[in-house]
C-alpha cells in the first residue's frame, strides 16, 4: 500500500514539473519573440550587441530545453532595452 501511495505521488510530482516546464517553454518562446521584435526596432548599436547576445544565449538555452536559463537571457535583453531609451 505504501509503495502505491509514493508512486502517486511522484507521479503527480512529474505531471506539476511538465506543466511548469511547458510554462517556461512558453515563456521562453515569448521572450525570443520579444527580442526580435526589439531589434527590428532598430536599436542604438550598443543595444542591439546586448539584444544579439541574448538573443543567442536564449535560442540556444532553448534548444538544451534550459528555459531558466532562456528565461535569464530574456530578463538581459529587457535591460538592456530599458537601459537604452
Amino acid at each position: 500500500m505504501k509503495t502505491r501511495a509514493w508512486v502517486l505521488a511522484a507521479a503527480l510530482l512529474a505531471a506539476g514539473a511538465v506543466e511548469a516546464r511547458a510554462d517556461d517553454a512558453a515563456e521562453c518562446d515569448a521572450g525570443i519573440a520579444l527580442i526580435k521584435a526589439e531589434q527590428a526596432k532598430g536599436p542604438a548599436q550598443p543595444v542591439a550587441d546586448k539584444l544579439k547576445t541574448a538573443l543567442r544565449v536564449a535560442e540556444r538555452e532553448k534548444g538544451e530545453k534550459e528555459y531558466d536559463e532562456c528565461l535569464d537571457a530574456v530578463a538581459d535583453a529587457k535591460k538592456a532595452v530599458k537601459a537604452g531609451k
